[in-house]
């Protein structure tokens, strides 16, 4: 990933920031390595990376690392002894007032919060006010170009391919009168995944029944229960093309062996009522310019599944973003578990997932969306009605 100064610098002088302070230690943060290039590069000591408003960027590393932001463009001032950076960091954020770093008050948004409170007690001493890089990690790390964004959508097409062939293997089993247990479904799925040159970074979700109640139940050699006919199975699978800067697809669907019992069809219908609402939320801001905010979506999602009686049910966020990890370091859909207050900018990509959990079974319904310029997109086919699988011999 190459930092484009000029936009960021540009996004500073809108956002009323004197810069952005980069900084880790031993990949403490993970968004600053990304950003400066150094995944996968083993470093040992602090550095930081401050792209100024205006000017070149100046860097502070170690005189034992004096070359590990090379390949970036500014200044390079070197520090050993602890007195060195001190004087190092004081006159690198010389005249300043204001800067950003991945913070996050309260640690409200933990994907954002990276940075530890001994550093920002060390920028807060030097008479500099530290805010929230959220709006700019979403916009420079988190956001997807053109390839990314292609790259997610074939490996959706994918995954929804191997949805398919999973619900059709469990009914020809289960036609056959053959047992068929969760554990030999996903490890079914995750061969389906090697044909399609699909990589994950963990197994995917195969839940029947009352193990569909846990969110993220997931089974195991030791742990697997048999599907049986007139039962629900819940399919949760991510995954993304092996090539580099691929980002993920990540769906849920649910199917039941015949009918489906009148409450579990409620359910459903409830969920994908909320579903479409946190849709039709994002849409419509995106169409009439209005900025929308992640919590924003997870109320409308939220507010139709309380208002049909099933709020304490839903137990997690409406969605997440994605990239290069399944979740990535976007804005996510919450106003639950946090109260993202991030913007949802072109480019980003995430998941509306909500879902009801119930003592006998769960019901999930997740889509992938990827807001353009004006408008926001699902990548993929959302779900009407619970799947039917075909058990009859």
């Amino acid at each position: 990933m190459s930092l484009d100064i000029t936009a960021i610098q540009q996004t500073l002088a809108t956002d009323g920031l004197d810069g952005w302070l980069l900084y880790d230690f031993h990949g403490s943060n993970p968004i600053a390595v990304r950003l400066a290039g150094l995944e996968g590069v083993h470093t040992t000591r602090r550095w930081y990376y401050f792209v100024p408003v205006a000017g070149a960027p100046r860097k502070l590393v170690h005189a034992v690392e004096p070359s590990v932001l090379g390949a970036l463009p500014g200044d390079t001032h070197l520090y050993a002894g602890r007195g060195q950076l001190e004087g190092g960091l004081k006159q690198l954020l010389k005249g300043l007032t204001v800067v950003a770093m991945e913070y996050s008050p309260n640690c409200d948004i933990p994907y954002i919060s990276r940075v530890d409170g001994g550093t920002i007690d060390m920028i807060r001493a030097l008479g500099v006010r530290v805010v929230s890089s959220g709006d700019l990690v979403g916009r420079f790390e988190a956001a997807w170009d053109a390839a990314a964004v292609a790259s997610h959508r074939e490996a959706s097409e994918r995954l929804y391919r191997i949805k398919d062939r999973a619900f059709g293997y469990i009914g020809a089993r289960l036609s056959a009168g053959v047992p068929v247990h969760e554990f030999d479904v996903q490890q079914s799925m995750m061969e389906w995944f090697r044909e399609e040159g699909l990589v994950t970074d963990a197994p995917p979700i195969v839940a029947a029944q009352e193990n569909a109640a846990n969110p993220h139940y997931s089974p195991t050699a030791a742990q697997s229960r048999a599907i049986k006919a007139n039962e629900l199975v819940l399919l949760d699978l991510w995954g993304k093309l092996g090539a580099p800067r691929s980002v993920y697809a990540d769906i849920t669907w649910t199917g039941f062996g015949g009918t489906p019992p009148d409450e579990m069809q409620r359910v459903f219908e409830v969920v994908a009522s909320g579903r479409d609402a946190a849709l039709t939320r994002v849409q419509t801001g995106m169409v009439l310019g209005r900025p929308v905010q992640g919590w924003e979506v997870d109320r409308a999602a939220r507010d139709v599944i309380t208002a049909a009686g099933f709020g304490d049910r839903f137990v997690h966020r409406t969605g997440h973003s994605l990239g290069e990890e399944v979740h990535g370091n976007g804005v996510h859909m919450d106003d639950y578990e946090t109260h993202d207050d991030r913007t949802l900018l072109v480019g980003t990509g995430f998941t509306i997932e909500p879902g009801i959990y119930l003592p006998g079974f769960g019901i999930r319904s997740e889509i992938n969306v990827v807001v353009g310029a004006g408008s926001a997109e699902a990548t993929g086919p959302c779900q009407h009605e619970i799947a039917y699988i075909n058990t009859r011999t």
